[in-house]
Formats: structure tokens, sequence, C-alpha cells
């Protein structure tokens, strides 16, 4: 644990914070770290209480409280200011909708000021009561950190009496970030039970571990993707310009002073690449692929939309280094954003502090299709790396579109393009493929290969989008013009 964290907790104890929130699932882990500070504070005792077991930690009134939250903090009468204690309390943010219990922590809020004596609650997510708003304090406790998660595999490499080698040990730690310390626990057992020792092939069991946590969640999807840069035809500033961001992923960018890239927005009609490029990104840079849907993060209960974006920053930070995938941004954050009662502007808000200060290697893809309702705070310079706008392909990219698809299907053709690459100006990448989809029905209806004609009554039978929302289509060139926006393709 930093030194950062222990010193605001032993701060909020040595000047009498009534009662704290310490915000998260680990109750094992705050429990040690509690007794870590009641040693560095020294002369201070540590009591536990749950609704099972009762009070725990004093000889004298052991299993006292049980079933009883209301004598749990009545119990602090009973205590001596000679002996300053910390009452850790376990789910009991669950029992403060009581109107009796709220009420005798308000009046504990007053009473411990006078007195050495501190209550901390432990919870992962608490919507908190506003009588209690001003009583309490939150200190949210990270996820185990690089050194604590190499103390902890080097303590059980120890019980198996095979000590770990050095460059298993920085690989295992890395993998380990994100994960809580129960998890890596399990994870650890299941690679003892496989294996007889942590080892490289413990690896696999840390991803299997962060794929389950994914799904567990259901906030973000865990997408397996096999593109390739010869998937996409064109946008070669945008190649070139992710290659130079791959590239800042290494150790070496971090020796020559580069910070961790933040990520890329991708705006643009339809069809013209944006998912596509996200899922290149993750296989060619060799990163797991997270796919969210921005809707799942609102719900219904007050508080909650936040909570849920919390908790994907902390699942997307757990299998980091990865490639967080924002499909369509743009819809989730349009119309009046005061209507839900300031709820998206919140998540909105969350996200962009989270981007600007994260130091994890989660490198988010945001995908629009139209600026008009990107939010002001989004597209500001510093959000992203940079922005790039995807227009529709030129006559060089159609040509490059075409031969991939016609080569995907028919290797050797020799079907001339000069024609349908000028019958197709306004069409986006996907409608150039699904030109020769069309073309291909056209000739296998007729029992025989397609041709060049086939080709060009499949294009006269698409009607591009671009056709009906030219003007959408003029208003991101416009705005590229203003130099705020970079051109994915070149010329």
């Amino acid at each position: 644990m930093s030194n950062d964290w222990e010193n605001k907790l032993d701060l909020l104890i040595k000047s009498r914070t009534p009662i704290i929130w310490i915000r998260s699932p680990e109750e094992e882990r705050i429990e040690r770290l509690l007794e870590q500070s009641c040693d560095r504070l020294g002369k201070r005792l540590l009591l536990r209480w749950d609704f099972i077991e009762g009070l725990q930690g004093q000889s004298n009134k052991q299993g006292y409280a049980r079933r009883n939250p209301m004598a749990a903090l009545d119990c602090l009468d009973d205590l001596s200011n000679k002996q300053p204690t910390l009452l850790l309390l376990l789910d009991f943010h669950k029992y403060c909708e009581d109107n009796a219990i709220l009420r005798r922590l308000r009046n504990l809020s007053r009473q411990l000021r006078q007195q050495p004596h501190t209550l901390v609650i432990t919870a992962n997510e608490w919507k908190l009561p506003p009588e209690l708003e001003e009583c309490i304090a939150v200190l949210d406790l990270p996820l185990p950190g690089t050194e604590e998660v190499h103390q902890l595999l080097e303590s059980i490499a120890k019980i198996t009496g095979v000590p770990l080698d050095i460059d298993v040990a920085r690989s295992l730690t890395q993998s380990c970030r994100g994960l809580t310390e129960q998890r890596i626990r399990q994870t650890s057992a299941r690679a003892l039970v496989l294996k007889g020792c942590l080892g490289p092939g413990t690896l696999d069991n840390i991803l299997e571990e962060k794929r389950q946590t994914i799904a567990r969640s259901e906030l973000l999807e865990y997408c397996s993707t096999d593109c390739t840069t010869s998937d996409i035809s064109g946008l070669d500033n945008l190649k070139e310009w992710l290659h130079q961001r791959y590239l800042a992923f290494q150790d070496g960018a971090r020796k020559y002073g580069l910070p961790l890239p933040r990520g890329v927005l991708l705006v643009g009609p339809q069809g013209t690449g944006k998912s596509l490029t996200a899922k290149v990104i993750a296989h060619t840079w060799g990163m797991p692929l997270l796919r969210l849907d921005i809707g799942r993060l609102f719900a219904g209960l007050v508080g909650a939309s936040e909570a849920r974006t919390r908790e994907m920053i902390r699942l997307a930070e757990a299998i980091a280094p990865c490639i967080l995938w924002i499909d369509e941004i743009d819809k989730a954050f349009s119309g009046d954003r005061h209507s839900d009662g300031g709820t998206s502007q919140r998540v909105l808000a969350s996200l962009l502090t989270w981007m600007a200060e994260k130091e994890s290697a989660v490198f988010v893809v945001a995908t629009a299709n139209s600026i008009e309702w990107l939010p002001p705070e989004l597209i500001r310079k510093g959000r992203f790396d940079e922005i790039f706008l995807l227009g529709l392909p030129t006559m060089k990219e159609r040509r490059a579109i075409l031969e991939l698809h016609l080569k995907r299907h028919r290797p050797n053709h020799n079907i001339p393009l000069e024609i349908i690459i000028d019958r197709t100006e306004d069409f986006s990448g996907a409608e150039l493929e699904q030109t020769v989809i069309e073309a291909m029905h056209l000739g296998f209806g007729q029992n025989r290969d397609f041709n060049e004609l086939d080709m060009i009554q499949a294009a006269g039978n698409i009607i591009p989008l671009a056709r009906t929302v030219r003007e959408k289509i003029s208003t991101l060139m416009e705005w590229a013009k203003t130099g705020r926006v970079r051109l994915a393709s070149k010329g």
C-alpha cells in the first residue's frame, strides 16, 4: 500500500474524524491495513463487528451485539478514553436506512469528536443518506499496487518452497495489477493445484480470471478479434499515427519521458471503418478489446450510474493493458443532459476526469457518427490524444476496398473496376463491401460466377447513406477545415 494512502488514513484517525467510510469490497485487506495503522499510531485497539459474529477483538465482549446493529454502536459508550479504539463495522451501510440507526450515527459524529475513538464502515457502494453527508469522510481504497502485488506473490511462492524467478515475478506482478487481493490469492491457488508452483503458465489463469471478472460485471463486453491492418484500405494518416502511439507503450518510451497514450476519438459517417479500426488496434497491438455500451452505465436509482461508471473503470484497469472501445459515444450524451437530473453530465465528467488523470495502460477508442451532439468538453484538445475524421473513401481508396473484398472471395479475379469506382462516389466502405456481396448473389442466382455487369447493377441497387445525410457530411468536412480534427486519409 502506498504511503500516501496510509498517511491519509492516519491523519483522519489522529484528527478525530468520527466516521470513516472506506470504499472497497476488500474486507480482509481493510482489516489488515487498520491493524497496521493501529501499530503506527501506537496503543490503539481494533474491534470488528458484523451481523453474524457480533463484536470481535475484545475478550470480555466476544460476540456482543450479535444480530443487533444498534447495540454495536452502543458499545462505544463503554469504551475508556484511555484506550483509543477503531470500531470496524462490516456491511453496516445496509442498516442506515433505519431512522434510529441514522439518528444514533449523527449523535455519535458529535460525541466522537471529543473522544479518541473512530467508527470505520466498509462498503463497496453506498448511497450516503443526505443526513450523513457532513458526518462521514470517504476514503477510496485503491486496488493493490505493484509493490503490494509483488510482495503477495512472493509470500505465496515462499509457501510452496519454489522461489519466483525475477522475470516471472515481474510479468506476474504486471498481469495481476487491477485484481483484488482475494482474486490474486484464488488465481494463485488454482495455479498451484494445476502446476504445483507459480510460473509462466500462471499468466493464462490470470487472464482467464480477468475475463471472468468482465463477464460477471455485465458492464463491458470482452471482444475477440483477428482483424489486421490489411483489412483496412486507406486511412494512411490514422495508421501512421496509431503506429507511433503503439511504440509509446514500450518501456523505452517511459525512459524517454513520454506519458502513456490516452486514446483517440474516431468521427465519421456509418460504415467508414470506425468499429473495424478499434478491432484492428486491439489485434495488432496484442491487447484485449473491451467494448463499452454507455447505455449500460445508466441505472434508475440515484447514484447508481456513477457507481457503475467507477466499476467500469476499475474493470478496465484490471485487465490493462487493453483497448477500451466506447461505441457511438455521441448517442449516449445527446439531448438535454439536465433532463435526467444531471446523471449523464456526472457520468461524462467522471469519464473525462479519469481519462485526464489515468496512469493505467488503458487506450480509449471512442467512435461517433456526427459532431452535432458531442459535448464541447469531450472534443476539447487534451481530452484525447487526437481526433480523426473518417470520411468517405477517395477514388484510390474505393479501388483498394473493392480489391480487398473481391480478392477475399475471388483471389484470381479479373473484373475491371473503373466504371464501378466511378459509380460509387458516395459509397462508404461498408456499402462497397455490400456491392460485392450483392453482385455475388446476382451471379449465384443464375448459376454462374459474377462479373463486371453484376457489380455495376449491384452498385445501382444501393442508395448510399451519404446521399440522405449529405448535409451532415458537409458539416463534418467543414469541421475538419478548422484544424480541430485530423483527416484519417491522405489527400
